[in-house]
């Protein structure tokens, strides 16, 4: 099974743009333990709201909000997939993580079987996980 582990932001990750080198060579640590492992699918740290947007959506109206955003218990900083057997395997990784303050939340990716399988577009990105991989995703 697939899990996300979704690292929330905080103020201090949305005041700094880089981690220092004592977190940054922590974290490298951490990431190695998932690919010594064989767990870790794709992970990616993200730039501080300041730099991003949101879309809110109403009907047929798109609003673009610039940042950055106050609110920063709702902000994601960055996120690790994983193979887990099981959820708490994920969790267990997720303890692991060399965090001193902060939230992480752990989440199942839907598998493509668990949608209807006569459905067209679930059918079409089978065939497109065929032909690319697996690891691929829409």
């Amino acid at each position: 099974m697939k899990y996300m582990m979704i690292l929330n932001s905080d103020e201090q990750i949305e005041s700094s743009a880089t981690p220092n080198e004592e977190d940054l060579n922590a974290m490298g640590r951490y990431n190695e333990e998932l690919i010594k492992a064989g767990v870790l699918l794709a992970g990616e740290g993200l730039h501080p709201s300041s730099e991003g947007a949101r879309i809110e959506y109403s009907g047929d109206e798109r609003t673009v909000i610039d940042g950055p955003f106050t609110e920063t218990k709702e902000l994601i900083a960055g996120f690790w997939i994983i193979q887990a057997a099981n959820k708490a395997e994920a969790l267990e990784w997720a303890r692991r993580i060399p965090l001193t303050s902060g939230r992480v939340e752990v989440r199942q990716v839907f598998d493509l079987s668990e949608f209807p399988q006569d459905n067209e577009y679930v059918q079409k990105e089978a065939q497109w996980r065929e032909e690319l991989g697996e690891s691929r995703t829409a």
